[in-house]
């Protein structure tokens, strides 16, 4: 496998709760952040790390984001968890991770909103939101 694998919107959540190295990066725009929300890790005492991996508003790969990575203090023996909208972007910055030399990237699977239910809408079958954790919105 190419990074650590996939892991549903509550493991992540408990491996930072759990893991005093873990964190959560969080792959989605500036604007996503913004307007659609964020998971809320205070219960944990971390912060969420926010570095986009498609730079808005041209949607090209962000070409500092291993070294956005670094600037964060995030380490590559850290167990990293990251979260996109629906988790294809967390998933390719799970792989530049690991072929960056981070042992332990993960992506978040279904991402913060999930799939697009029945009705055309994501946040209510999968996902971050759907799973009922913290998250906030500006």
């Amino acid at each position: 496998m190419t990074y650590g694998g996939d892991v549903s919107p509550s493991d992540a959540f408990a491996a930072v709760a759990d893991h005093p190295k873990a964190v959560i990066v969080d792959v989605r725009t500036r604007a996503e952040l913004a307007y659609v929300g964020y998971p809320d890790l205070s219960s944990t005492g971390k912060q969420l790390i926010a570095i986009e991996w498609q730079v808005f508003p041209t949607g090209q790969q962000n070409p500092q984001f291993i070294d956005e990575l670094e600037a964060h203090g995030v380490e590559p023996d850290q167990p990293i968890y990251f979260l996109c909208r629906s988790g294809a972007r967390s998933r390719f910055a799970a792989v530049a991770a690991t072929a960056s030399g981070f042992a332990e990237a993960y992506n978040i699977a279904d991402g913060f909103e999930g799939h697009v239910d029945g009705a055309g809408h994501r946040g209510e079958t999968t996902g971050w939101k759907a799973s009922d954790l913290p998250w906030r919105q500006s």
